[in-house]
């Protein structure tokens, strides 16, 4: 049990790093995001081959899985252009909004009723977003940006919710980098043509980035969370992992000493989002003790 802790706390971290790419990768939010997609397809499978778990899920599966894979990359690109709009902090930040877009989307298109509590919990993170966006005006289109991002997240979060439980996890996986990458592969010339670079290839310390980004932050951090759930409660891992936008604010002040470029507004903010998670975090420790009653 000590090592599936230990495990859970490293993918963590993991999650934390990956804002951290947005600063040290030199090319765009775009084209990042499909090098991403493209080199984490290609390690997965290559993995997947060696350990003969691939499996072809019919062409209708396919096709929503990858359409699911287009969502998540659009939710990156939003998201890694908020950070280069913006910084590391400000990104992660307007990320935690995901929670707010998830508590009216999911009962939209699920419909069910609307749970009034995650809608007070929700509003204490907008407060904090709006708190930055009024007094901090240099990151206004990073947090633009951001919760553009936060909206996409929370419709990635609920359309691959819907298609767990008919596909494993490795299908999964592979069929949404992969439809993600070929999906951007189609949007991004059009992308280049209202942003263009000097170069669409990586330098040597971009390839790096990059290849960890993919193996390490995508598919390393995906088989930690697959052994981690063998052994801890759903429950207990994601309660654990409202640590994640907490791990990325320090390691941005750590590597890229980002307190200097933040001013009170965004330490009110982080403050209504920490009491955020835990009064969500108490409520449904509250609502599964009541249960097991």
């Amino acid at each position: 049990m000590k090592e599936a802790f230990i495990k859970l706390h490293i993918s963590i971290l993991l999650a934390g790093i990956t804002g951290l790419f947005g600063k040290l990768i030199s090319l765009n939010e775009g084209l990042l995001v499909w090098y991403r997609m493209m080199f984490a397809s290609l390690l997965f499978i290559s993995f997947l081959a060696l350990q003969k778990r691939l499996k072809l899920p019919p062409l209708k599966e396919i096709l929503k899985i990858s359409g699911i894979g287009l969502l998540l990359g659009l939710h990156w690109i939003f998201f890694y252009g908020s950070i280069k709009a913006s910084n590391i902090s400000i990104g992660v930040v307007c990320f935690s909004l995901t929670g707010f877009f998830t508590a009216f989307l999911e009962p939209l298109l699920n419909r069910h009723s609307v749970s009034f509590k995650e809608v007070l919990f929700s509003l204490l993170t907008l407060a904090g977003i709006i708190l930055i966006f009024h007094f901090d005006t240099r990151y206004r289109l990073g947090i633009g940006l951001g919760i553009i991002s936060s909206a996409l997240a929370a419709l990635f979060t609920i359309t691959n919710k819907k298609i767990r439980g008919r596909e494993d996890a490795n299908t999964l996986l592979l069929f949404e980098m992969g439809g993600g990458f070929i999906g951007l592969s189609f949007i991004l010339p059009f992308y280049l043509y209202y942003f263009p670079v000097q170069t669409i290839f990586p330098d040597r310390s971009d390839f790096i980035y990059l290849l960890f980004l993919a193996s390490f932050c995508t598919i390393g951090l995906y088989l930690l969370q697959i052994q981690v759930l063998n052994r801890i409660s759903a429950f207990t891992v994601n309660l654990s992992y409202n640590l994640e936008p907490l791990y990325s604010i320090l390691l941005a002040m750590l590597f890229f000493h980002e307190a200097q470029e933040l001013n009170t507004s965004f330490y009110l903010d982080l403050g209504l989002i920490l009491l955020s998670v835990l009064l969500q975090t108490y409520h449904v420790l509250h609502t599964n003790r009541s249960r097991a009653l």
